[in-house]
């Protein structure tokens, strides 16, 4: 079966173990930020996180201080391995998508967007909690029903409130439509929750949606355009390219201009986390999203793309979480240190 499919992404899973997205974690960093000392000396408080945010006008997106490999930094740092930690480093220190869990979205987008607010900066999260999501694959899941999926959107947004937010909407759910992934039954109830969702965000005041449109090894502009505009891109800001996926900044700036021309010069983003050496193009096709060896960082998050139709270059995909359990892998989502590494390592 995914023979045929060998450019989708199928790489969502949430993380376990050292998952920090939740409440807990955000509102623990806002208060970090907000009311720690510099030296923790005399009142019993921990030290100010060592991960600082990136010049705002740069790149406007919060870093979380105590993400996956921010909390990787210490360990290695605490262990005398500094040569890991600075590796490491290379990914702690630049905001990376916050994706947001099933239980509690209002309570959890609040944390992440009030964390991210109290150092002037905005909110990068990515929904992905679709019905019939991912075809049932090492990120199967998802609401249960459509009003489970709206009910929980509707949390997602009370989150947010009139806090800057960029949401990356629902990966690989509209290309499961024409990919012939998700059941027919299915696809008329999915245009709707997709359109409905754009415009319950945009109810927001200083929230900025872009709804996912794939990457350039999967499907053809051509395929693309009238889903897009049946899913309501028009009232989006923009759309998501390569979430996850491997394809060059040239290829997929390439590719989301051919498309943009189609569906009103809409802008869109890019997922740069890990496409520093492009795509995998050995071992089985079929399983060259997953895991694959040898690849790198890619341009480091920024608004300053020095192109007007890509909008941001972002790391959507938090780089040393795995895609799945193969290759030697966790579950999907899971931090997999010796992969961040190399990452890292591979990355000029």
């Amino acid at each position: 079966m995914y023979g045929s499919y060998t450019g989708r992404s199928r790489t969502r899973g949430r993380a376990a173990g050292l998952r920090t997205t939740g409440t807990a974690a955000a509102l623990g960093a806002a208060l970090l930020l907000a009311g720690c000392s510099g030296d923790g000396e005399g009142d019993g408080k921990k030290s100010a996180p060592t991960v600082e945010q990136q010049p705002k006008d740069k790149d406007p997106y919060w870093v979380n201080p105590e993400g996956n490999a921010a909390r990787q930094v210490a360990a290695y740092s605490e262990d005398g391995d500094e040569k890991n930690a600075e590796l490491i480093r290379k990914i702690a220190r630049q905001p990376v998508g916050e994706w947001i869990g099933p239980d509690n979205p209002e309570a959890e987008v609040k944390g992440v967007t009030e964390a991210a607010a109290a150092v002037d900066r905005d909110a990068l999260l990515v929904l992905y909690n679709i019905p019939h999501r991912d075809c049932g694959q090492f990120s199967k899941g998802g609401a249960a029903d459509g009003n489970a999926y709206r009910a929980w959107l509707d949390g997602v947004a009370k989150g947010i409130g009139d806090r800057g937010a960029t949401v990356i909407l629902e990966p690989d759910a509209l290309l499961h439509l024409v990919d012939g992934c998700t059941p027919q039954e299915f696809h008329e109830e999915r245009y709707d929750l997709l359109k409905g969702a754009i415009q319950r965000l945009k109810q927001q005041p200083a929230t900025k949606v872009y709804l996912d449109a794939g990457n350039a090894g999967w499907q053809s502009p051509d395929a693309l355009y009238q889903p897009l505009q049946r899913a309501g891109i028009a009232e989006a800001d923009g759309f998501s390219l390569n979430v996850s996926n491997f394809q060059t900044t040239a290829v997929s700036t390439e590719f989301g201009k051919k498309l943009s021309e189609k569906i009103g010069n809409k802008p869109f983003v890019i997922d740069t986390s890990r496409n520093g050496n492009g795509p995998y193009t050995g071992g089985d096709p079929a399983e060259s999203w997953c895991n694959p060896p040898g690849r790198a960082l890619g341009e480091a998050p920024t608004t300053r793309t020095g192109d007007e139709q890509v909008d941001a270059y972002l790391w959507i995909k938090r780089p040393g979480e795995s895609d799945g359990d193969c290759k030697g892998g966790p579950k999907a989502g899971a931090w997999w240190p010796e992969y961040a590494l190399g990452l890292a390592g591979a990355t000029k």
